[in-house]
């Protein structure tokens, strides 16, 4: 029992760890937004993108769940990937309402 519950301890820690932020493709306001706004929200989806890419590669917390927990580092891969879309996705998005704007 005792190891169990180290076990399910360890695990939300080492998924909590590393989980890159995912972002809302679509946020109220967004359509009031002015071109250098825009530019703005497009350079920190790329920050997130660049966060959320390097949260699949070697990292000290992924090593530890390879050696401790490893369905730890599947939670990470998983959220990863899943901000790795919806910052592309958001930049994708500003992108076409930049260009809706007229914005250079």
């Amino acid at each position: 029992m005792k190891k169990l519950l180290i076990g399910i301890s360890l695990a939300v820690f080492l998924s909590g760890c590393a989980s890159p932020q995912v972002v809302q493709v679509r946020q109220s306001g967004d359509k009031k937004l002015t071109c250098e706004e825009i530019a703005d929200e497009i350079f920190d989806a790329e920050q997130f993108l660049t966060k959320a890419r390097n949260a699949k590669g070697v990292t000290g917390t992924n090593a530890a769940a390879v050696i401790l927990f490893w369905p730890a580092l599947l939670v990470t891969y998983a959220n990863a990937s899943e901000a790795t879309d919806a910052a592309q996705g958001r930049i994708d998005y500003l992108l076409r309402l930049a260009d809706k704007k007229d914005c250079d």
